[in-house]
């Protein structure tokens, strides 16, 4: 009995911790969160391991994903689609990019204003650099081209995500 209470008495500090942060996971970052694929092939698992079946095949470096879940070294992804998989945390990066998510080309402006100067036309699906984001715009960067667009046109940050 007086080695139990001594174990109790050890293990209090992190029951407590466990309980203030009940997620913890394996990076600890925290999840969800954008990020990047790095490689050129990346194959997306039905688990956390290489002897699940391939469920999906990821051909473009710098897509952004959002990382939904984690174990050891992989990480559950989902794309803009609504797709899922697990990858070994090896073949993504933390470097951050938006997908434009609009139906038409959009413009990218000097400024983070609709009045502002056109820099240049975006085609949907284009995968940008993120730079930088206000609470209504992001500054991006694609094809060599930087501008501001409109935050709410883009995938891959979240709505009240702020990044400078």
């Amino acid at each position: 009995m007086r080695n139990f209470i001594l174990l109790l008495i050890l293990l209090l500090p992190s029951i407590a911790a466990a309980q203030e942060n009940p997620a913890t996971h394996a990076s600890g970052q925290p999840v969800p969160r954008f990020a990047t694929l790095k490689a050129e092939k990346i194959f997306a698992r039905a688990g956390p391991d290489q002897k699940y079946p391939i469920t999906w095949v990821y051909q473009k470096p710098g897509l952004p994903i959002e990382i939904v879940q984690e174990y050891d070294a992989w990480r559950k992804i989902r794309d803009e689609q609504g797709g899922e998989g697990w990858v070994h945390k090896a073949l993504l990066s933390g470097k951050r990019a938006v997908l434009i998510e609009s139906k038409t080309e959009v413009t990218l402006k000097d400024a983070a204003d609709p009045k502002a100067r056109v820099m240049a036309k975006v085609e949907p699906h284009v995968v940008a650099q993120l730079l930088k984001c206000s609470p209504t715009w992001c500054r991006v960067e694609a094809d060599g081209y930087k501008g501001w667009v409109e935050r709410n046109l883009l995938w891959g940050i979240y709505p009240t995500e702020e990044l400078n």
